[in-house]
């Protein structure tokens, strides 16, 4: 088995170093990752400027782009076979309900799933405590069950492990996404050279955190999986909207 480990917190990152040495003894991992954080880059691809591969002493490679660049490149030409299954992570922090639209974790992920290859997003919902181990065994357990017992069907899964030990997990759930709060106001600031500067608002709390959702399942201490999926038609108003139009 063949797999593709990227992130969106730099190749240096601790998640991504212990990811690769825990899926190490199951397959062929291949790191290529952002040359530095590009947390917050969603699904943006570099098209603007040539994009630079290089490698670390550790056999990483690292690319000065976005994480979908990572994935993209690899993919598409630097590897010389395909990969079985695309893992992005472990990100430091939740990527649930409506962080998944910005993630830079679950854009790499994305990445690999729009150009067919089975594809998991994995998180840390950091409390402290940084048990990259707990959400590094998750990982082990899902590629162990893929390798014996593969979909036959696209899989794009978006997964936040609690920030416990792997004892105190309790379990492991399918979700729904939650929303969160309107995120909070931008925070306003000026530089020694008087110049105003905006830093961007910290995301709002759980609004939609009831029982099914990622929100609920992680703070029961239970993993939660959710499968995605990319096509964004509001099915729902395409008859209103016909209408609308007429």
């Amino acid at each position: 088995m063949r797999i593709l480990l990227s992130n969106d917190d730099g190749y240096f990152a601790p998640g991504i170093t212990i990811l690769e040495q825990a899926l190490a003894p199951l397959a062929e991992v291949t790191v290529v990752a952002p040359e530095r954080d590009r947390s917050g880059a969603s699904n943006s691809l570099t098209l603007d400027r040539p994009l630079m591969v290089r490698r670390s002493q550790n056999g990483c490679y690292y690319v000065n782009g976005t994480p979908t660049d990572c994935v993209h490149l690899a993919v598409t030409g630097l590897l010389d076979q395909l990969p079985d299954i695309v893992f992005s992570g472990i990100n430091h922090g939740a990527n649930m309900g409506d962080d998944t639209i910005y993630s830079g974790t679950v854009a790499a992920a994305t990445e690999g799933f729009l150009l067919g290859i089975p594809s998991i997003a994995m998180s840390l919902v950091a409390d402290g405590g940084d048990h990259y181990e707990t959400a590094a065994r998750i990982a082990v357990e899902l590629v162990q069950r893929f390798k014996s017992n593969p979909l036959d069907q696209a899989l794009l899964l978006n997964v936040n492990v609690p920030d416990v030990p792997y004892e105190q997990l309790r379990g492991a759930e399918v979700t729904r996404l939650g929303r969160r709060h309107k995120a909070e106001p931008v925070v306003k600031s000026t530089t020694p050279r008087g110049d105003v500067v905006y830093w961007v608002g910290a995301a709002g709390g759980a609004q939609d955190a009831g029982e099914g959702t990622d929100f609920h399942a992680v703070a029961q201490r239970v993993v939660s999986i959710t499968p995605l999926q990319v096509d964004l038609t509001r099915y729902s108003q395409l008859d209103a909207v016909k209408g609308w139009l007429k």
